[in-house]
């Protein structure tokens, strides 16, 4: 099971690390006071990467290699070309989604941003390409802000059998695919449907809002996408998706997570959508499906049942690689883990600032 939990907050990225005693606590604090937006421990060389959003002093990367020193690398950027097309979106906001390339692709990055662009780094963070492909697509000018004001770039998923096929999911945009490395695109989303549009443009692919998209490590045709107003799966790559419908408590919510063995076993947060984004009553719960869809359990334990107002972000869920641990952190400040596939739930921690992601790591 993994011993390092990171945890991205609006104040700061808490290290939490398991001791003798098999419990976490936190071990390190770095960047106290500022908002860290995203954190990716990259298994492939062990450095770390934590993206803040300053505000008035704009977004920065930093990175460690020895989880005790921290330096600022690159930062994406629009090309001054870009940022003069994009007009109101004329620079980066922020990184919303930060992954690896390949195992085999050492140093090679993706990073999505807010407003919806693509970058790539094949240096570890010493520089970044904006993907034009993505970026010069007509379609993007009916993309639209979901959570945001302006469109994002919150899911990456690289093939593990071929790095060379990436997709990505972005609010509001829908699922893009390459399979050339980012060399051309096209749009994904046959099966998603839209309820907040007028129905004559309900299965339009430019305004679909996948909240979450996640792929199957061992069954990479399989993927999973938690959207505004539904639950979507793909067992064809992306190809086709179906709609998973009555789900209780909610179908809303934004994160979701997949077993890295089993893709028919996917864990999703609900919630009330729209105007109040809490939970269904104000109990915390989880669910989860272990047939592909067919049928959910309601996880409770451990979670507070009452007066519960703990919404969970998009990246607020993580699974360890085993399967068997997860992770889930709110905007209340509240911090769970599961050893037992969510069954049950231990609270690690109630008093932390608004978490915006969690992830799971090694070493001690």
């Amino acid at each position: 099971m993994a011993n390092k939990i990171y945890v991205a907050t609006r104040k700061g990225l808490f290290t939490f690390v398991r001791g003798k005693n098999k419990r976490f606590r936190i071990k390190q604090i770095d960047f106290l006071g500022d908002p860290v937006s995203m954190v990716l421990p990259d298994a492939r060389d062990g450095v770390v990467y934590a993206a803040l959003n300053l505000g008035h002093f704009g977004p920065k990367l930093h990175r460690t290699r020895n989880s005790k020193t921290w330096e600022e690398c690159a930062m994406p950027a629009l090309p001054a070309a870009a940022e003069s097309e994009a007009k109101k979106t004329d620079s980066v906001k922020q990184i919303w989604a930060l992954e690896t390339g390949g195992r085999n692709e050492k140093g090679t990055l993706w990073a999505g941003t807010i407003p919806g662009a693509l970058f790539n780094s094949r240096n570890g963070g010493d520089s970044w390409t904006l993907v034009e492909s993505l970026w010069n697509r007509p379609e993007r000018k009916e993309w639209f802000g979901g959570g945001y004001d302006q469109p994002g770039i919150h899911s990456i998923c690289v093939d593990p059998r071929d790095a060379r096929r990436v997709a990505v999911a972005l609010s509001s945009g829908g699922v893009w695919l390459t399979t050339d490395s980012g060399a051309s695109w096209q749009p994904h989303t046959q099966g998603m449907r839209a309820v907040y549009v007028p129905p004559e443009r309900a299965f339009d692919p430019n305004i679909q809002d996948p909240h979450r998209m996640v792929q199957c490590p061992a069954e990479p045709d399989v993927y999973w996408v938690q959207h505004h107003n539904g639950i979507f799966r793909s067992t064809d790559g992306v190809a086709s998706w179906q709609e998973i419908k009555d789900v209780k408590p909610s179908v809303f919510g934004f994160a979701v997570a997949v077993h890295p063995r089993d893709p028919d076993t996917a864990w999703f947060v609900p919630a009330v959508k729209d105007e109040r984004r809490i939970p269904v009553d104000g109990k915390l719960v989880v669910t989860r499906t272990r047939d592909g869809g067919k049928s959910f359990k309601v996880l409770r334990k451990g979670l507070p049942q009452e007066h519960a107002y703990d919404l969970v972000y998009r990246h607020g869920l993580d699974i360890d690689a085993t399967g068997k641990q997860l992770v889930l952190g709110s905007t209340t400040g509240g911090l769970w883990l599961s050893d037992d596939q969510g069954d049950s739930w231990k609270n690690l921690s109630m008093n932390l600032p608004p978490v915006y992601a969690v992830r799971f790591g090694e070493g001690r």
